[in-house]
């Protein structure tokens, strides 16, 4: 009988304070009233139908409603409409949110693919952290006191924008779900704030500042580049997804023709991303990384009679080197990125000659193998790994690994 997974503590008091602020929001505007009700309807539409256009949002993507998080942020940091200062704080823009994000989650819902409960939780603590940040200074006078309206205040709002990035990161990383350690989690979504965030800030940004210019008029009009970026951005992760498709498809012609287990190279290929992310690796190398852990035993379908169980690690290094260099040939002919068939080339060399990339395929390649020989079993298959550390595989991937299955539990990588 599999137990229940509980969300960690974390996890909890994320989504419990993000419970507590949209309550208390929801029951003051219900209380005071709605302040301007025709900006809190326009600004509500936009971040609704930004929600409801997550559908057809990619596995993984980062920020798969960039409409609605640029509209609900353009209301957090609105101080003007038509040159006439608007009256609405804190709580109503988390109410409006709030609101809009229930109303959008009706078909998602119905459709059972709606918005997790964190990632709910973090819109509004995020609205909520930059409202919280821009409001009190605007309505008190202090914003334009100090700022003005010039570049400093445009130098504020980016500073704004800064900040309420990073509270969304760190809100990222806490809720990841993962049992790596907070830093490195943080550390990845602080690198994913280079995809569409930039442009989800800067369209907030500049929706805010133009309402307070020509009025709500201004909010269809600028909707439009961002628009355009979505769909862009959305047929580029639509191409990746089919480029790896067929990168994996490739890599299981070894398994179809029987010269490696089934489910070895996305055992290697999963396993020795973990590891690279525990490394440090960016974003860049680990795509290379994975594309190669998945190629790494196609040079075998140039050998007569296949390798038992496919353990290449049994064979002398000069034979190793041999099939590393002819798969390494066969994959620069797939038209696939060339630092993929580097890493695949240098494979089977010794730790000190190769990157990083081909060091880590080494060793969680071995390991995969060790642990298929039978006799072996993880630890066994790490302990190997550590006595080759002289020549063969670099303490540091090594240790690496070790962590990385000790999370996970010291099984045989993946589940395939």
């Amino acid at each position: 009988m599999t137990r229940p997974v509980h969300p960690p503590p974390a996890v909890l008091a994320i989504r419990g304070a993000a419970l507590v602020v949209a309550v208390v929001a929801l029951a003051h505007t219900l209380w005071n009233g709605v302040v301007e009700p025709g900006h809190a309807l326009a600004f509500g539409i936009l971040v609704a139908v930004g929600e409801l256009a997550r559908w057809g949002a990619l596995p993984g993507e980062r920020e798969p409603a960039p409409l609605g998080a640029a509209g609900a942020l353009a209301y957090a940091l609105l101080g003007r409409s038509g040159g006439q200062d608007t009256a609405h704080g804190v709580l109503q823009v988390v109410t409006v949110v709030v609101a809009a994000q229930l109303l959008a989650s009706v078909p998602h819902v119905a459709r059972g693919s709606g918005p997790g409960p964190d990632q709910a939780a973090r819109r509004v603590l995020a609205v909520a952290f930059a409202a919280l940040c821009f409001q009190p200074l605007h309505h008190s006078g202090r914003s334009e006191r100090w700022f003005g309206e010039g570049p400093h205040f445009a130098l504020f709002l980016f500073l704004l924008l800064v900040l309420t990035a990073l509270c969304d990161a760190v809100l990222a990383a806490a809720t990841a779900g993962t049992a790596r350690p907070f830093g490195p989690r943080l550390r990845d979504e602080l690198r994913a704030l280079s995809g569409i965030g930039p442009a989800v800030g800067a369209t907030g940004a500049v929706m805010a500042l133009g309402v307070a210019v020509v009025g709500l008029w201004a909010l269809p009009v600028l909707c439009v580049p961002l628009l355009l970026t979505q769909v862009s951005f959305r047929r580029y992760a639509a191409v990746r997804t089919t480029y790896r498709q067929t990168i994996a498809s490739l890599a299981r012609s070894t398994e179809i023709a029987g010269y490696t287990p089934h489910g070895h190279a996305r055992r290697v290929a999963d396993l020795a991303t973990a590891v690279g992310r525990e490394l440090g690796l960016p974003g860049p190398e680990l795509t290379v990384l994975e594309y190669a852990a998945l190629m790494h035993d196609i040079g075998q379908l140039s050998l007569v009679d296949p390798v038992a169980d496919g353990a290449t690690t049994a064979l002398a290094a000069a034979e190793q080197r041999r099939i590393a260099l002819l798969g390494g040939a066969v994959v620069r002919l797939t038209g696939v990125d060339p630092a993929v068939a580097v890493v695949v080339e240098q494979q089977a060399d010794p730790y000190r000659d190769q990157q990083t990339s081909a060091r880590i395929v080494r060793a969680v390649n071995a390991y995969d193998d060790l642990c298929g020989e039978g006799v072996k079993g993880s630890l066994r298959a790490l302990e190997q790994l550590r006595l080759g550390t002289g020549h063969d595989y670099q303490p540091q991937v090594v240790e690496a690994l070790a962590r990385v299955l000790a999370r996970g539990g010291l099984t045989r990588a993946g589940a395939g």
